[in-house]
């Protein structure tokens, strides 16, 4: 009995000591993560986004994981992805797969090298037969945090905005799984939009996410019904609106019951009011206004005497876009016309044969700026609106 006793008290003795111990040193850390990001050319003249995850615990690499994206050639878009777990023998590490995309094989062989506190990838990887060579110096790795936020994108969706200051009414995008993302892009022929061509080709982050954002340009007066459908559709994870192409700085807020006509916008009193307030602004004549009946948008057109040689008698097409839409979702009593950046086309419409010019880029001076100035603020006159300013995030 008394043998026992001492027994079971060295037992509890040693447990304490093993505890304090314990605690002393701090509790267990968990596997972490570091990442390599700066890889380069990996894929020859392909462009590519690839990293390199190692999982370590203790000091010592547990796992690593390959993760490369890239576009299929040099003139296309179109991305394919790869992710493949590497097997390392000493400084050796090796992996095959396949690509997400093509399912083409792939076979991976590279060499880690630690050069002081940066670490070279060398080797080969082969996509379908075709081999690339890996020459990666110094690359410096990143922590879970730092990765996750070099990962980020800004592609946040109002799916229920309070108003339309960052948010644009026309400007409508929809996050869709890939699976659904065909069916819906073509489901949208019947719907009278605008698709931004360069959000139908799956980026790096739709690849690695599973989702892909198609954006839209629609007639404001219908953008609601638009983002109700887009919420019902198959495989969509959230639809509403993003910025545009518009500066709330170029705006000016007016009450909708002055230029209404029944429920909707009387375009034709409307277009012929702004185009006769910007021809005398612009010292020009209006040629013509039109409605784009997809985005909603009003182009003037004005005409005036080029001035850089009178005696050639030529002429300058000045054209304004102009977006009006509502000043909030479901808020019909007060509107927000929108000024883009005019721009300006020289033609020779004199009488007999014309001169064909070739237009250069040029940078706006602070003449044409207080000219481009003096349009908002007689335009704001005429609707009896207010502009906005910046400083306190308010109308005035």
């Amino acid at each position: 009995m008394r043998l026992s006793t001492v027994l079971c008290s060295a037992l509890v003795a040693s447990l304490a000591t093993a505890a304090f111990a314990q605690t002393a040193k701090g509790p267990a850390k968990g596997p972490e993560n570091r990442y390599f990001t700066s890889l380069g050319d990996i894929l020859g003249d392909l462009p590519v986004d690839a990293f390199i995850r190692e999982t370590r615990q203790g000091g010592k690499t547990i796992a690593t994981v390959f993760d490369v994206c890239y576009s299929v050639s040099t003139s296309s878009d179109r991305k394919d992805r790869f992710v493949i777990e590497l097997k390392a023998d000493g400084q050796k590490l090796t992996g095959t797969g396949e690509t997400l995309e093509d399912k083409s094989p792939v076979v991976v062989n590279l060499t880690r090298k630690p050069v002081d506190k940066t670490v070279t990838f060398e080797g080969k990887i082969t996509i379908g037969g075709k081999a690339s060579l890996v020459s990666s110096p110094e690359n410096g790795e990143s922590d879970e945090e730092e990765f996750q936020q070099s990962q980020a994108t800004d592609d946040a969706i109002a799916e229920a905005p309070a108003d339309f200051t960052e948010v644009s009414p026309q400007s409508v995008a929809v996050k869709v799984k890939r699976e659904g993302f065909v069916d819906l892009v073509k489901a949208l022929k019947t719907e009278n939009v605008q698709v931004a061509l360069d959000s139908i080709a799956a980026d790096c982050t739709a690849l690695r996410t599973g989702a892909q954002m198609l954006r839209l340009n629609v007639d404001p007066a219908r953008a609601n019904k638009l983002v109700a459908r887009l919420k019902t559709m198959p495989g969509v994870i959230a639809a509403g609106w993003i910025s545009g192409g518009y500066d709330i700085d170029r705006a000016v807020r007016f009450n909708a019951a002055d230029w209404r006509e029944g429920d909707a916008l009387s375009r034709d009193r409307f277009a012929a009011a702004l185009a006769r307030v910007a021809a005398k602004a612009m010292d020009a004549k209006v040629a013509s206004a039109t409605w784009n009946d997809t985005t909603g948008e009003l182009t003037i057109a004005l005409k005036r005497p080029n001035q850089t040689v009178p005696a050639l008698d030529l002429t300058d097409i000045i054209e304004i876009p102009v977006l009006v839409g509502a000043e909030k979702p479901n808020a019909a009593d007060r509107l927000i016309a929108w000024v883009g950046v005019p721009s300006t086309t020289t033609r020779d419409e004199a009488s007999g044969p014309h001169l064909q010019f070739a237009e250069t880029a040029s940078s706006e001076d602070d003449a044409s700026f207080v000219e481009d100035d003096h349009l908002i603020k007689a335009l704001a006159a005429e609707l009896k609106g207010q502009r906005w300013n910046s400083d306190d995030s308010a109308w005035k």
